[in-house]
């Protein structure tokens, strides 16, 4: 009687699988013992070929393709079963939100009600939050609720037009008076739906990310990283974090957070402002980050813990120990290449490279094929006017020649 033992693996199902914080979600899951299965849209992409990966799906996007992606979710679970999910996107996880009572009995997830979601979702309710709650914030005005051309006492320029939901920098806009935000401002609404206008942050403060994970009002686990580069340098992607310690970031946060009633993971954006030093709360991103990675190297496994969440089971508990680097490789090269003074700064671009406390976001050498194609795509994205021009406010600048004196480089 050599009885061989049938382990039944707990199914996870990572939607947005192509992005590159699925790599490391994908990593710990598989280590955690879940079998894991990516719904990716596409296979030019960082998370499609990662080795942590069980199976990998090509399926419609749940962000443009939301009907389609919906049969396609329902009929993987009907026929194959999946126990757990977890969105790595704004879209997936209002997906997750909208459907939630239609997708629970099928399957598991930690995301809040719908009409919560949105509170914290929509840039311009959350701005409305911090208002009547004396959260620190930017100078925020609804402009669905004013007539076109009206001007609002008081308002300062110059200011930012931000679409109320739209994930990264996309639809943004710099304006220096209502003359100037009007004349942009139909534009923006006709592609992205209903904005706000926000003061403009000056630069020169400090940007943070914080993640918390909560269940029933009480915080389970937290971190926050400090934002030192970005991609492109105005209103880009962060290219280089350090995890950090700040009692005052994850107060504010979890008290906006007690405030809607979130449950879950979720992730703020915060800017130092210069002028006194106040921290603010910018917006409230409903999955895990794309640095992601940097709480795990702090040793906090918010991808095991969201899993654990979802099924009801024990928490494991961990200690953070901030201090490490994040880089984003890719990323961070085009941020070097798109610098005046590169010989100069070098230098201090290669400070921590070599030590123990230095991670790449974008791959590692035990996981190589992922690191190669991600940053041949995400260079084909830069280069693609299409995804440029979403980008387009914050984004005049950036020399096409040395993007592709970059790609000669890696080729």
């Amino acid at each position: 009687g050599n009885k061989k033992k049938i382990v039944i693996m707990i199914k996870v199902g990572i939607l947005d699988g192509q992005t590159v914080q699925a790599l490391i979600v994908a990593k710990q899951l598989s280590k955690a013992g879940f079998r894991v299965i990516l719904f990716c849209d596409s296979r030019l992409s960082y998370g499609y070929y990662t080795k942590y990966a069980h199976e990998r799906l090509i399926c419609p996007s749940p962000e443009k393709q939301i009907e389609e992606f919906n049969s396609f979710f329902l009929k993987y679970i009907e026929s194959n079963g999946l126990d757990v999910v977890v969105p790595m996107t704004d879209y997936s996880a209002k997906y997750l939100s909208k459907n939630k009572a239609a997708l629970l009995d099928k399957v598991a997830f930690s995301i809040p009600d719908y009409e919560i979601f949105m509170n914290g979702y929509d840039k311009n309710q959350l701005m409305n939050v911090c208002l009547n709650n004396n959260i620190p914030h930017p100078m925020t005005i609804d402009l669905s609720s004013l007539e076109k051309g009206s001007e609002v006492m008081g308002f300062k320029f110059p200011a930012l037009i931000k679409p109320n939901q739209a994930a990264g920098a996309r639809g943004f806009k710099k304006v220096k008076s209502f003359k100037e935000l009007w004349k942009s401002y139909e534009a923006i609404y006709k592609e992205f739906g209903d904005c706000h206008a926000q003061e403009f942050i000056p630069k020169g403060g400090r940007q943070f990310e914080a993640q918390i994970l909560i269940k029933e009002n009480e915080v389970l686990m937290s971190t926050i990283n400090e934002q030192i580069r970005y991609y492109p340098k105005e209103g880009g992607s962060s290219c280089f974090n350090q995890t950090v310690e700040n009692d005052h970031i994850i107060e504010i946060c979890t008290k906006t957070l007690r405030l809607i009633k979130w449950e879950g993971f979720a992730d703020f954006d915060l800017i130092e402002d210069p002028r006194d030093g106040s921290i603010k709360i910018m917006e409230i991103n409903p999955r895990v980050p794309a640095c992601i990675k940097s709480s795990v190297i702090a040793g906090v496994d918010f991808p095991k813990a969201i899993v654990e969440l979802s099924l009801n089971q024990p928490i494991t508990t961990y200690v953070y120990k901030p201090g490490n680097y994040l880089r984003y490789f890719s990323l961070d090269l085009l941020w070097l290449f798109s610098s005046q003074n590169k010989l100069k700064l070098l230098k201090s671009w290669l400070n921590n490279f070599f030590s123990r406390k230095h991670f790449f976001q974008d791959g590692e050498i035990m996981d190589p094929v992922p690191f190669i194609v991600g940053a041949f795509s995400g260079i084909a994205k830069q280069l693609d006017p299409k995804f440029r021009s979403k980008k387009q406010g914050l984004n005049k600048a950036l020399l096409f020649v040395i993007e592709m004196d970059m790609l000669l480089l890696l080729v």
